[in-house]
C-alpha cells in the first residue's frame, strides 16, 4: 500500500481517463438500443434508478440524479409519451408522486442490461476474487469522496 502514497499526477490522470473511458465504452454499448426508442443517456440513467428502486418518488430521483427539476421533468415526459413508466400517488401524501417501469419499460432496461453487462461480466472474470472486491471498495471509495 505505500505505494499509493508515491502516486504521481500523470498517474492519477491516467486513472481518471480509465474511468471516464470505461463509463463512455460501458453506455456506448447501449446506443442501438436507445436509438431505437429515441432516448438518450439521461432517459438511460433514470430507467436504470427506476429499475434499482421502484416506486422511488420524485424528490428521491432528484437527489440520486443530482440533477435540476426542469431537466428531469423533461425525461420523464419523453419516458411517459413512449409509455414506459406509470405515477402512482402516495397513500399518506397525495402530493408525493411515486415512479415505476411499466412492463415495457421493464423490456426496455433488461435490453440495456444485457449489453452491458456482457462488458462488465467478461472484465469480472478476468479478474481474481480479491480484484474484484478490492475494485468494488475503490469505487465505493471514489463515490463517498
Amino acid at each position: 500500500m505505500k505505494e499509493l502514497l508515491y502516486l504521481k499526477d500523470d498517474q492519477l490522470k491516467d486513472l481518471i481517463e480509465k474511468i471516464f473511458i470505461s463509463y463512455r465504452e460501458t453506455f456506448a454499448d447501449s446506443k442501438k438500443i436507445l436509438d431505437k426508442y429515441s432516448i438518450g443517456i439521461a432517459h438511460q440513467k433514470v430507467i436504470h434508478l427506476l429499475s434499482m428502486y421502484e416506486g422511488i418518488s420524485i424528490s428521491e430521483l432528484l437527489l440520486k440524479l443530482k440533477i435540476t427539476k426542469q431537466s428531469l421533468n423533461r425525461v420523464l415526459k419523453d419516458l411517459t409519451r413512449i409509455e414506459i413508466i406509470i405515477y402512482k400517488k402516495d397513500e399518506q401524501d397525495t402530493r408525493i408522486k411515486h415512479v415505476f417501469l411499466n412492463e415495457k419499460g421493464k423490456k426496455i432496461f433488461n435490453e440495456i442490461f444485457i449489453t452491458q453487462k456482457k462488458r462488465i461480466y467478461n472484465a469480472l472474470l478476468k479478474s481474481s476474487s480479491e480484484e474484484v472486491i478490492n475494485f468494488d471498495n475503490v469505487l465505493k471509495k471514489i463515490i463517498n469522496g
